[in-house]
């Protein structure tokens, strides 16, 4: 992973001692609240329903057990002990005092992490797959890029106050697991028929008010272009996106008002004059990126195959977790493990500081000290050998983090909601929670196979309801809370935004909804190969909405 060279420590040292003043002279009434806000918002502090929240990086999802530590001791000395991972594989703290964010972001500096432009009209947290440089259907590890990218939009001069926020996905592999597609801009690391690497460029995606799909502008733009494309697609946009109305302020209207054709054309005409100057990235600058994310050297453990199998054939929990949260390592002898933070019954993405030092401590033991936040919230261990998935397991069940069921109808993504926001206009955890429990049986989840519920609080779509197989948002109507079910979206190579099916539930009656639409799936099916997405996609929307309401006619009140 990408370690501080002498610049960056000055530079973060120097936006803590910064911040730390605008902190102090806040607090002592020399600078009022509309002068503050854009200052704290530049160093991730928010101000939500209840108390400040602090969202802090963490860059293409990757971290060591020394900075998962780190996360742990915050929570415990300057919060309620626990954190929420995110959808953009950034941690956030819900209950911080103000007069301590200054000092909470001079500790994360001490091991390399910051909160800069984790809000804000900037270029966000560039994220990435969260299984890369393990997966075996990976063409290239796209983190390198990813950390390009990065060190290229970090206070850059030129895009620190966009039209509005600004999100780049990267992904290495013909799987999408970074969902490219509604990013304002995705990249497609593959190589051309020469074996050179490079990338298919997506520019528009996004959810919010308005879900749209990215449209691919470039299908193969040579790895030494990257800066100077990227930078291109950012002028049009910092030129002509929308400024008078931040709902049509992000590059996907821009690219729907202009159109895509006209929109590559005038990105087409800033790369020309940009692609032979400084921007082009020199190859001895990408291997050197590259080297610190060199691969791990794992020695062969072919005893754990025949471990493996016995272990399993004990104990039917445990072949149940590695069935759902082991993946295929590209070394034989190894697995990716998915340590879900979605306990049944439980908060999604929540995570306490204990559970945040087990995690650390099994990383150091036994995953070569590398973690990984997913988009999904959950925490990934990318290089386990088979032999150890036992001990693994053991430790994570004493720390209640061994539910099985990555990928599974109770694998929720949900935003904080109305519990804490103060944009939104319902609660998503307690729904979460609720859905979680009416199938929390792992023979029924099993039953229903590969299934991804996510909700939302409010219409700018955190929790990813848009691309949910179900999504749900809340919505408020005549002063109570109202949920909107879509089905059928997706955020894999296949993107597609889910359908609104009908009027909305009330919170006591979308969990009963939710089972009807999946006891109408599972009816309907060809086999149990076939998944839920699957089956809609075949089926269309109709059959859901004649189980959910009766009648077409009524559905559409």
């Amino acid at each position: 992973m990408y370690r501080y060279d002498e610049f960056d420590h000055a530079f973060v040292n120097a936006r803590v001692a910064q911040f730390r003043d605008q902190v102090e002279r806040r607090l002592a009434g020399e600078l009022a609240e509309d002068a503050f806000r854009p200052l704290r918002l530049m160093n991730g502090v928010y101000l939500q329903l209840h108390a400040y929240m602090l969202r802090v990086a963490i860059p293409y999802g990757t971290l060591n057990s020394k900075q998962m530590r780190m996360l742990a001791h915050i929570a415990r000395k300057y919060d309620r002990g626990y954190g929420h991972f995110t959808t953009r594989q950034n941690i956030q703290y819900n209950w911080p005092k103000l007069s301590d964010t200054p000092d909470i972001l001079a500790e994360l500096a001490t091991v390399e992490m910051h909160a800069l432009q984790t809000s804000g009209n900037c270029i966000r947290n560039v994220t990435a797959d969260h299984f890369a440089g393990a997966a075996q259907d990976e063409v290239a590890d796209p983190r390198p890029y990813a950390e390009i990218l990065r060190q290229w939009s970090s206070v850059h001069p030129e895009f620190s106050f966009l039209p509005r926020k600004f999100k780049i996905a990267v992904t290495g592999a013909e799987r999408d697991r970074a969902a490219i597609q509604v990013h304002d801009i995705g990249l497609h690391l593959k190589k051309n028929e020469a074996g050179e690497l490079g990338f298919a460029v997506y520019v528009g995606g996004g959810q919010g008010r308005t879900p749209m799909i990215a449209k691919k502008i470039k299908d193969f733009l040579a790895e030494e272009d990257l800066l100077s494309y990227i930078t291109a697609i950012m002028r049009v946009y910092n030129l002509h996106g929308r400024r008078d109305n931040k709902y049509k302020a992000r590059i996907k209207i821009l690219v729907h008002e202009t159109g895509t054709e006209e929109l590559t054309r005038q990105v087409e005409a800033e790369f020309a004059e940009l692609k032979n100057t400084e921007l082009r990235l020199p190859e001895a600058d990408v291997k050197a990126i590259a080297a610190y994310f060199a691969p791990p050297e794992l020695p062969a453990r072919a005893e754990g195959w025949a471990s493996l199998a016995e272990w399993k054939k004990r104990d039917e929990e445990f072949a149940r977790w590695v069935n759902n949260n082991v993946k295929p390592h590209k070394h034989p002898d190894y697995g990716m493990v998915t340590i879900s933070l979605k306990p049944i019954g439980g908060i999604p993405g929540d995570t306490t500081d204990a559970q945040m030092e087990v995690v650390a401590d099994i990383a150091a033991d036994y995953a070569q000290d590398e973690i990984r936040i997913s988009h999904e919230q959950n925490i990934v261990l990318p290089h386990v050998a088979l032999a150890d998935l036992e001990p693994v397991y053991r430790a994570l069940v004493a720390a209640g983090l061994a539910t099985a069921n990555s990928n599974l109808i109770t694998d929720i993504i949900a935003c904080p909601g109305l519990d804490y926001c103060a944009l939104a206009n319902a609660r998503s955890i307690p729904v979460a929670q609720e859905i979680s429990s009416r199938f929390g049986a792992p023979e029924r989840q099993e039953e229903i196979g590969e299934l991804k519920i996510k909700i939302s609080g409010c219409i700018n779509a955190c929790g990813h309801h848009h691309v949910g197989h179900i999504g749900l948002l809340g919505v408020e109507k005549k002063g109570a809370e109202l949920y909107q079910i879509t089905l059928g979206g997706s955020g894999d190579e296949n993107t597609s935004i889910g359908e609104i099916i009908g009027r909305g539930f009330e919170p006591e009656k979308v969990t009963d909804a939710v089972e009807t639409i999946v006891d109408t799936y599972l009816g309907l099916r060809l086999s149990k190969e076939e998944t839920f997405l699957e089956a809609y996609r075949r089926v269309g929307p109709q059959p859901f909405k004649d189980a959910l309401y009766g009648a077409t006619a009524e559905a559409a009140e």
